[in-house]
């Protein structure tokens, strides 16, 4: 049987279940979360260009990997779903190793999840895709809602944020291109998750601290104590937030700026190799070319030198004294400043700087600045790059156009 045929038998096959086994507790494990993790398998599953099997493992093994909320209790749905699959599978008459892939597969999805191949890597990245999408909000209130129906009792916010803010501190994606993918929206999601638990926490608080029957809140100096405690804890966070969200920005735009450098240099990199290789040979019977290809050919040259400029990296000493330390001069944040160091050099200076809370944030901040001086020089040099791209290229077919049209060759 093709690969195609087993895939859609599988599709057809889980639509049939969902629809012969409604359960209106599962508002999270749904048709909906099913297809979800099918589309987003897919995605993975395309960038890796698997074999036909394990493209087949992974797109069955994401159809059934809930099959067994509908067969059974949630705790061994992971089971149950395993050996609907094998069942399915044998009537399809599979080949045994798509058989054994699936069934892993699932399996690996089992919390605390634990994949050993790439084809069980994609299936766990997908089965937690939403963490790193938009609608995590969405998806995580209807998971909250079905535990509560199917457990019949109200999970408290605060309770249920914190197990969400553990788990997405803890958790991590298997696979670089699901790394890559949800990372950023993940941290957003956590960000968000954060401040909602610093408020629910902080109006938790208010509440128990107001006496019964009173319209104000007891004023004690334990009470304002706790408050200031409170307020010096989501300051905390809040700069916290902050260095991550800029470190992050700066990355992801020091990414950008490398991307466009390779896209720049790959350009003309080909177009350099056109014209040495077959305008240059036709220059003899083209005489009026020469010029224009000279402008093109220099336009070509300067723009991938200034992109190779904007790319290239620039690596300091590596090394730091414990004078540098105790002046607090040395940012231990960026490895160019300790790459040639001991450990047991590092690990001290690291302890002096975690010990010190204004060392640490000033690391923190001067880190940030040099991420910024670097993303400056890098955009600058980039920005002459398109520059002499766009513009030469435009002298460069008006030349091109003027050689041919007013300094035609003469048969």
């Amino acid at each position: 049987m093709q690969n195609s045929t087993i895939i859609d038998a599988a599709r057809d096959y889980v639509l049939a279940q969902y629809q012969q086994h409604p359960n209106p507790n599962l508002v999270y494990h749904n048709l909906v979360h099913t297809q979800q993790v099918v589309q987003a398998a897919a995605q993975i599953a395309a960038h890796y260009r698997l074999q036909d099997d394990e493209l087949v493992a992974v797109y069955v093994a994401a159809w059934f990997h809930d099959a067994g909320y509908l067969l059974g209790e949630g705790k061994a749905h992971e089971e149950n779903g395993a050996k609907e699959a094998l069942v399915f599978l044998q009537q399809q008459q599979a080949p045994e190793n798509v058989q054994s892939m699936v069934q892993g597969a699932i399996m690996a999805t089992k919390m605390p999840q634990s994949p050993q191949t790439l084809v069980e890597q994609i299936v766990c990245d997908a089965d937690l895709s939403h963490l790193g999408s938009k609608e995590f909000s969405d998806r995580n209130k209807l998971l909250r809602k079905e535990l509560e129906l199917v457990y019949q009792m109200e999970i408290p916010a605060v309770k249920w944020l914190t197990n969400n803010v553990a788990f997405l501190t803890t958790h991590h994606y298997w696979t670089d291109y699901a790394q890559t993918l949800f990372k950023q929206q993940k941290e957003e999601n956590l960000a968000k998750l954060q401040k909602k638990l610093e408020k629910k926490s902080a109006d938790a608080a208010e509440e128990t601290s107001i006496v019964p029957g009173s319209t104000e809140a007891p004023k004690s100096a334990a009470e304002k104590v706790k408050k200031e405690k409170l307020k010096d804890k989501k300051a905390e966070r809040g700069v916290e937030t902050m260095f991550r969200t800029t470190s992050t920005n700066h990355i992801r735009l020091s990414s950008m700026a490398d991307s466009k450098a390779h896209i720049m240099i790959s350009v003309n990199s080909i177009i350099i190799s056109v014209i040495l290789s077959v305008l240059v040979r036709r220059l003899e019977d083209y005489p009026n070319m020469v010029i224009p290809s000279i402008i093109f050919l220099t336009t070509a040259v300067l723009t991938v030198i200034f992109s190779v400029l904007a790319t290239r990296p620039n690596v300091t000493s590596g090394v730091f004294t414990k004078t540098d330390i105790e002046k607090k001069d040395a940012n231990l944040l960026f490895f160019g400043n300790f790459y040639k160091m001991h450990l047991e050099e590092y690990q001290w200076g690291m302890k002096q700087m975690m010990n010190d809370a204004d060392f640490l944030y000033s690391s923190m901040t001067r880190d940030i600045y040099y991420l910024g001086v670097v993303l400056g020089h890098k955009y600058k040099l980039l920005r002459i790059s398109y520059n002499i791209f766009m513009f030469g290229l435009i002298i460069s077919v008006l030349s091109f156009l003027i050689a041919a049209i007013f300094f035609p060759v003469k048969a």
